[in-house]
């Protein structure tokens, strides 16, 4: 006895089943990542980074770099003072006090956002370029080009990164730009060898294949074929690398190669007030605050990145 199954083609194109269309990666990446918490609370903290950043002028109450002495009647390393916190009325407010120059350290804290962010992606975006470029060339040329540049990748991976970017400071002198270049040139063979791995996995594909054998020349196979579908790891890599150039330039700004007075840094902020971390405490704590909201933002982010990207994962 044999059952026959009438398929019906309007039925069949009803059925959910038949009308469900793949989801592409990036598609499914983003779905995955508004379905992780931790990423969700990466993104709103940078959002509000961001959103400070961009609105600096209109948040801020003062000048940052200015002095207060002659506008106002305020001693140097004043106490937070807020009006509607039942602060007297006849003394000025400043809503985090102020440094000792008798500068406005809340404004100074919103005009950081800004130097942090342009530092991250400023000197993330140099190293990824030159990675990627070193890395792909590398990876698919293969043999002694191969051997030559990563050897050359070694040899700075050899040294700790924050070491080495106090050496190049060192030697090219303080300044924010020497810093990013400084934190830039440290972080390329990260992206390197990301982009070399990548390029090896992928050279061996059935169409990078075909493009060979009917005589693509190598650098169309490159830039159609193997960077687009190379790019994934360097976003993850590149999302966390940003909270790493941040801490680092904070870190030489703190030491006094970095960014250099006046200009309003969170890690200059700290170094010169480090020893009123008892008597005035809030001139460490708040750009410490923002320095940690927003390498914490990254973290998180680049965290939900790499789980929203990895095909192992379910949504």
């Amino acid at each position: 006895m044999s059952t026959t199954v009438a398929t019906n083609p309007r039925a069949a194109a009803a059925d959910p089943i038949f009308n469900t269309k793949p989801r592409g990666l990036w598609t499914t990446a983003l779905h995955r990542l508004f379905h992780r918490r931790s990423a969700i609370i990466g993104m709103i903290i940078l959002g509000g980074l961001i959103f400070v950043a961009i609105f600096a002028p209109v948040l801020a109450t003062h000048d940052p770099i200015q002095a207060q002495i002659g506008i106002v009647e305020v001693e140097k390393r004043s106490a937070p003072c807020i009006h509607l916190l039942g602060c007297p009325a006849d003394q000025p407010e400043f809503f985090f006090g102020t440094d000792g120059n008798v500068r406005d350290l809340y404004s100074r804290v919103i005009y950081g956002s800004r130097l942090s962010l342009m530092v991250g992606i400023l000197s993330v975006g140099f190293a990824i370029v030159i990675g990627t470029v070193i890395g792909a060339i590398a990876g698919y040329m293969g043999g002694y080009t191969d051997n030559l540049l990563m050897g050359l990748m070694d040899i700075l991976l050899a040294f700790p990164s924050l070491i080495l970017a106090i050496a190049i400071v060192t030697v090219l002198g303080p300044g924010l730009i020497n810093t990013l270049l400084a934190i830039g040139i440290v972080s390329i063979p990260v992206y390197a060898r990301i982009m070399r791995s990548s390029v090896l996995s992928i050279k061996q594909q059935d169409y990078v294949l075909a493009g060979r054998s009917i005589g693509a020349p190598s650098s169309r196979i490159l830039m159609q074929n193997i960077l687009p579908n190379a790019l994934t790891p360097l976003v993850v890599q590149g999302t966390l690398g940003i909270a790493v150039a941040i801490l680092d330039a904070a870190a030489l700004s703190f030491l006094g190669l970095g960014a250099q007075p006046p200009t309003p840094e969170w890690g200059s902020m700290i170094g010169q007030e480090r020893n009123q971390v008892f008597t005035a405490p809030q001139l460490i704590i708040f750009p410490g605050v923002a320095l940690i909201l927003t390498v914490l933002g990254f973290n998180l982010l680049g965290d939900g990145l790499r789980d929203a990207l990895d095909v192992r994962q379910r949504s």
